[in-house]
C-alpha cells in the first residue's frame, strides 16, 4: 500500500454534489492498493498513520501523531498512486490492484480503522471525487508499507 498523508487544518470530500465525509484538523490520507498487499499492511499502515509524528508539540517541534491531538482521519481510495511513471508520457497501472480486489482491500481498512479510531471519515472507492483541503504547512509525506 501506498500512501499521501498531509496535515490539514480541514478537508472533505464531495460525491455527486453530496458531502460524503468531512474533518477538521488532522491527516487527509489518499491510500493505494497495489496487487502484492494483505490485510496486514493494511494494518501496519493505517497504525503507521495514526502514530506519525507530524503534528507540533509546545516547542514547535513535529512530536505529535494524530492519536496525540485527537484530529480527524479521513481516508481516500486513489489508486493513481500505484501508477508507474518512469517511462514515456503515460501512466501505466500494472502495480495496482485489480478494482474488485483494491475495493475488498479499502472496505478492510475502513472496517480496521472504525474499530480502533474514533474520528474517521472516508472517501468513496470507485466515486469521482472532489477533494478540498487546507494543507498546514504544507506537510505532506509518501509512506509506504
Amino acid at each position: 500500500m501506498i500512501t499521501i498523508i498531509q496535515r490539514v487544518t480541514e478537508a472533505s470530500i464531495t460525491v455527486n454534489g453530496e458531502r460524503i465525509g468531512e474533518i477538521q484538523q488532522g491527516i487527509l490520507a489518499l491510500v493505494a492498493v497495489e496487487k502484492a498487499d494483505t490485510s496486514a499492511i493494511a494494518e501496519r499502515l493505517l497504525e503507521r498513520i495514526l502514530n506519525y509524528r507530524i503534528f507540533a508539540d509546545s516547542d514547535d517541534k513535529m512530536n505529535l501523531s494524530l492519536r496525540d491531538i485527537g484530529g480527524g482521519l479521513l481516508l481516500v481510495p486513489q489508486f493513481t498512486l500505484a501508477a508507474n511513471t518512469d517511462k514515456g508520457n503515460r501512466p501505466s497501472f500494472t502495480s495496482a490492484a485489480p478494482p474488485e480486489f483494491g475495493r475488498e482491500m479499502f472496505v478492510f481498512l475502513q472496517k480496521h480503522a472504525l474499530q480502533i479510531y474514533d474520528n474517521v471519515q472516508f472517501g468513496e472507492f470507485g466515486a469521482d471525487m472532489k477533494v478540498a483541503l487546507i494543507n498546514d504547512g504544507p506537510v505532506t509525506f509518501t509512506l509506504k508499507v
